[in-house]
């Protein structure tokens, strides 16, 4: 049950719950679109990184049944979230939550992930770092790219994945030669979704998705466009959010 420092809320027409901070990041539609383009079976084992309370990571195991999820989450509080929304959801037989730092990932202690991974999901955090920011770490975790931050989890991406897995992220459309830097190497197939507030505004976010070994070549796909001219979402994104309807990136 949430205390006075946090808020519960339903998603994905209420058959997710999450307790989460009542400030600071909360779930939201990137979480709900990125666990959507997930390309999860029955079966297949997810990874969230930088799971904050669990949101993508347990939105793909609604989403698709049989599946199961590490959320990997540095800040420990939010961790022990993460473990309350898993079985707040009745989903302890199939998930569990991490406190590791991602970067961390198939190292050390957690070396038993390596190689174990089907799809990892990530929501990360992606705000520039600025002069100003908040005094609350965790805030700040949740919210600003450290410098180095992409290149150090797709490289931990790479050590989990098994061989053809898949990553899919969602993050500004300006962070995108970051991106392909840090994918290059390891990483081919790449597939582009932008997303978009209103049609004809510039994309707002980007969904990105690649498989661990893939010499495939960059896909550009159609764009999602969110919210209708006079306000409300469109058919589209209405289904993603309460219909627990699928983004295709093949």
């Amino acid at each position: 049950m949430p205390g006075a420092d946090t808020t519960l809320d339903a998603i994905l027409g209420g058959r997710l719950r999450l307790a989460q901070p009542a400030r600071g990041h909360r779930a939201g539609t990137d979480a709900v679109l990125v666990a959507a383009a997930v390309p999860a079976r029955p079966g297949d084992v997810i990874a969230d990184f930088g799971a904050g309370v669990g949101t993508a990571g347990l939105a793909v195991l609604v989403r698709v049944p049989k599946t199961r999820a590490l959320l990997l989450e540095l800040d420990a509080e939010t961790a022990a979230l993460a473990e309350a929304n898993i079985l707040a959801n009745i989903l302890h037989e199939r998930a569990r939550a991490l406190a590791i730092d991602v970067a961390d990932a198939g190292l050390g202690p957690t070396v038993s992930l390596a190689g174990t991974v089907d799809h990892i999901v990530s929501n990360p955090p992606f705000n520039p770092v600025t002069g100003r920011q908040s005094p609350d770490e965790a805030i700040v975790r949740a919210r600003v790219a450290q410098e180095g931050q992409i290149e150090d989890w797709m490289r931990a991406a790479a050590r989990v994945l098994k061989p053809g897995g898949s990553i899919t992220l969602i993050h500004r459309p300006d962070a995108l030669q970051e991106i392909f830097a840090a994918l290059a190497r390891r990483y081919g197939g790449m597939t582009l979704r932008f997303i978009h507030g209103q049609a004809g505004e510039p994309a707002v976010r980007v969904l990105v998705q690649a498989r661990k070994d893939s010499r495939a070549p960059l896909r550009v796909l159609m764009p999602i466009v969110l919210n209708q001219p006079g306000g409300g979402f469109t058919p589209e994104a209405e289904a993603l959010h309460n219909e627990l309807a699928a983004i295709d990136m093949s």
